[in-house]
């Protein structure tokens, strides 16, 4: 089985590492010096990924592609492997829906996960699971977060991934669900105080119940993402004055940028509770940064590999597969909880 790796960042990088154990493995990336740190781990490819022919003539070659690439790129990936006919997992948490190609995907004959992370992923996959156990939901509410564990001011956070998909989380509309129906808010006019474990922290709505807003019936659902006190109203100031306007972005991150790039090990907050009319489930996750690796990348690759694990392995249904798919399944979803499990992540499920 030949697979692909597009990505060789934070993310990208614990994949390779993890399926070249069982797989032939490929990376494909535009930075040599990114490709230049596997060795003899995987084989690599230098190409640019916005280049579209190049990238459908490599894609040729392979049975499986993992997409790592940003999230502006996802779709086009998805679209591709459709055509091309290649099974894909995809963790860029592209902005558009992937349900739309549900038709294609079929009709193609081929298998795709998408959102296959940490979160939307591993979040995502707990709310099916416990949709599938308890029926329609009354509540279910996701908080969830990076952050740094020891967070210097000014901006009391870390860049864990792509600064640009970043600042993506604090200008794309949130949609919520209210009383069944789907809402927009904007997601730096809504900062809660919030307790998760021992940790007193911040919230603030993100747009990870993606396919969930079509997927699951739930009187009341949203996801949360987790910040130290004091960095969302700082972001909100930025937002407000125009910095981050794509006019302005660019020159924005060349000062801000540095103010989260700091020496701190970072540390996973997941707590996911969902609320039922015949009972209720939780499931709590913590991390922490260890081998080298962030935990960010860490939790993300790991869910991303169990994926990929179970697609090669012809345990994931043909056609296009959302998380909460894979969560339904008991099966499954145990598969990707035990595989966190035994590389120290901790991980606990209740009903």
């Amino acid at each position: 089985m030949k697979v692909l790796v597009l990505g060789a960042g934070r993310v990208g990088s614990v994949v390779v590492e993890e399926l070249s154990r069982d797989y032939d493995v490929t990376v494909a990336d535009s930075s040599p010096e990114k490709l230049s740190r596997f060795g003899t781990v995987a084989r690599t490819v230098l190409v640019d990924a916005r280049d579209a022919a190049k990238l459908a003539g490599l894609v040729r070659g392979f049975d499986v592609v993992v997409d790592a690439l940003p999230g502006s790129l996802g779709y086009r990936v998805l679209e591709l492997c459709t055509r091309l006919k290649r099974d894909l997992v995809d963790v860029s948490f592209m902005p558009e829906d992937p349900l739309p190609l549900s038709r294609e995907v079929e009709e193609a004959g081929v298998t795709v996960a998408v959102d296959a992370g940490f979160a939307p992923g591993l979040s995502n996959a707990f709310v099916g699971r416990a949709y599938a156990e308890l029926g329609e939901i009354e509540r279910a509410v996701i908080n969830v977060g990076g952050i740094p564990k020891e967070p210097k001011p000014p901006l009391y956070h870390l860049v864990l991934f792509s600064p640009y998909d970043l600042i993506d989380e604090y200008l794309r509309p949130a949609r919520l669900v209210r009383d069944y129906r789907v809402i927009e808010v904007d997601p730096l006019s809504v900062i809660e105080r919030v307790r998760v474990g021992p940790f007193e922290l911040e919230r603030f709505p993100t747009d990870g119940l993606r396919t969930l807003l079509h997927t699951v019936r739930a009187r009341e659902m949203g996801e949360y993402t987790l910040r130290w006190p004091g960095h969302l109203e700082r972001m909100r100031v930025l937002k407000e004055l125009g910095f981050f306007k794509p006019k302005n972005i660019a020159k924005t991150l060349e000062v801000i940028l540095p103010l989260m790039q700091y020496d701190s090990p970072d540390i996973s907050i997941m707590e996911v509770v969902v609320d039922s009319p015949s009972g209720g489930g939780r499931l709590h996750l913590y991390d922490e940064a260890t081998g080298g690796r962030t935990s960010m990348a860490r939790v993300t690759g790991f869910v991303t590999s169990a994926t990929a694990r179970l697609l090669i392995e012809g345990k994931l249904p043909r056609g296009l597969n959302p998380p909460e798919r894979l969560g339904a399944d008991r099966e499954l979803f145990g598969y990707v909880v035990e595989y966190l499990r035994a590389r120290g992540v901790r991980v606990e499920v209740t009903y």
